[in-house]
């Protein structure tokens, strides 16, 4: 039983992204608005915003693979940043990852919060670091960095030029394990 002089431990993150149906629908627009409604919501839990939106991210469509720059199929222009859509998230992904849009020029567009922004960076930047590995020199430090920042081995394997099954094997050879923590509200 808990007391009333128990103090919770906020050690989480918790981000909920609303689902948007829209491709089911021909001719609708994909401009999403205050009065919408959703089909429904999900909800990613990490020890760091960074996890918790790529968790989320990737339980928000089948095609996505977390903040990834190849979710979006093409070069983001402009008003991909600034009209709300299911697709901006992935459009700001790929901008920032090829360098389109930094921080400034993203918020500028989007009005989102830079603290949001300097997160979804930190995300690119570990994208960048992968990419200049491949899985034999791929160390444990930096795939800890990427495993407490969200990235599944799926992300991690496109990036090094190997399989979700091989960097499994080398995360579990180098250490790299997960642990289940409980809420503790």
């Amino acid at each position: 039983t808990t007391t009333a002089c128990f103090e919770p431990s906020l050690d989480y993150c918790v981000v909920k992204i609303p689902r948007w149906d829209l491709g089911k629908f021909a001719r609708v627009s994909q401009q999403i608005g205050s009065s919408m409604k959703s089909v429904g919501e999900v909800m990613g839990i990490g020890r760091s915003f960074e996890e918790a939106f790529q968790k989320a991210l990737r339980m928000v469509s089948d095609h996505a693979d977390g903040f990834s720059p190849d979710t979006f199929p093409r070069i983001p222009k402009e008003e991909d940043l600034e009209k709300p859509t299911d697709k901006r998230m992935f459009a700001l992904a790929r901008g920032m990852y090829y360098g389109d849009f930094d921080v400034e020029r993203a918020h500028t567009l989007t009005n989102i919060d830079k603290w949001f922004l300097y997160r979804m960076h930190n995300i690119v930047e570990i994208y960048h670091k992968l990419e200049k590995e491949t899985l034999s020199t791929l160390s444990a430090q930096l795939l800890l960095e990427a495993k407490q920042a969200g990235f599944s081995d799926r992300q991690i394997a496109k990036e090094v030029g190997s399989t979700e099954y091989m960097v499994r094997e080398q995360r579990l050879r180098l250490n790299v394990t997960p642990c289940v923590k409980q809420i503790d509200t």
